[in-house]
């Protein structure tokens, strides 16, 4: 088994080296050997796509079972994990601080912290609320014996605050607070990523790409995007699949679905690949 201070350091070089990675987001142990298996240098949770595979939406999963989920994530490939750790779990500062250090006991060597509330009336913390959040975290996370980075989230496009002043603002603000990497799910354009990124001097997350459409890795690349992460969209595209496969059963009630199927053996090898990297 990889230790734990190899993989922290193993995802900290990710950012710390020229280019862009990608960090594609496992659902369970599965998937995440197969992503292994196909050659990703590093991993990250989906608190969506988690959700999904225990039955219930997103934001629906308590502290407990995402710790229990990353307990069975981190050791099962040498990969290093980063986890959607949603707003810590809390809403107060010690509430982020203590999610970080248990994730970090799970197995983690990166988390991420967004200032979503969950509250309709309040969507988001106040800037200032949300970086005293936010240092916390950090300074829960630089009190380990290995490299832990902490990822600040501004979820204005998710909480229907599109405003792109603000999300500058707050991200100025975490990473004044010591945020490692700084995230803005669901930038619209190109020129949206370029904007954030000269308003910022630390590693820029992506989300899939603009949502006015996706482009080539490559070309966020280009840009100065450092990572960028796929959410629930691996799971939603499995899970979709499989809808896909039901409905067809269902309706004509033919075996199309198997055209697009992996064969048992080619999985087993993969996942084989993915458990010793």
């Amino acid at each position: 088994m990889t230790p734990q201070k190899d993989k922290a350091f193993a995802f900290k070089a990710l950012h710390d080296n020229a280019g862009l990675f990608v960090l594609p987001n496992p659902w369970d142990v599965g998937s995440a050997r197969m992503l292994a298996g196909l050659g990703f240098k590093a991993l990250a949770s989906t608190s969506a796509g988690f959700a999904a595979s225990t039955g219930v939406a997103d934001y629906q999963i308590t502290r407990d079972l995402k710790l229990a989920h990353i307990r069975a994530l981190a050791p099962a490939t040498p990969l290093p994990l980063t986890a959607d750790l949603e707003n810590g779990f809390g809403h107060s500062p010690e509430a982020c601080a203590e999610t970080i250090s248990l994730g970090a006991e799970a197995g983690l060597v990166g988390g991420s912290i967004e200032d979503f509330t969950g509250d309709d009336a309040r969507p988001q913390y106040d800037i200032a609320e949300a970086a005293d959040r936010v240092r916390a975290a950090v300074e829960a996370a630089n009190a380990l014996p290995f490299p832990f980075l902490v990822t600040a989230r501004a979820e204005n496009f998710f909480t229907g605050v599109p405003d792109l002043a603000d999300v500058i603002a707050r991200l100025q603000a975490y990473q004044e607070a010591g945020a490692h990497v700084l995230y803005a799910p669901g930038l619209k354009t190109m020129e949206d990523i370029k904007t954030v990124l000269s308003a910022i001097d630390r590693p820029l997350n992506v989300l899939m790409g603009p949502r006015a459409g996706f482009v080539p890795m490559a070309e966020l690349e280009a840009l100065g995007v450092k990572r960028v992460s796929m959410g629930a969209s691996l799971a939603y595209a499995a899970y979709g699949a499989l809808v896909r496969a039901g409905e067809e059963l269902l309706g004509p009630g033919t075996l199309g679905f198997l055209k697009g199927a992996a064969t048992g053996k080619d999985l087993a090898a993969l996942m084989a690949r993915g458990a010793d990297v």
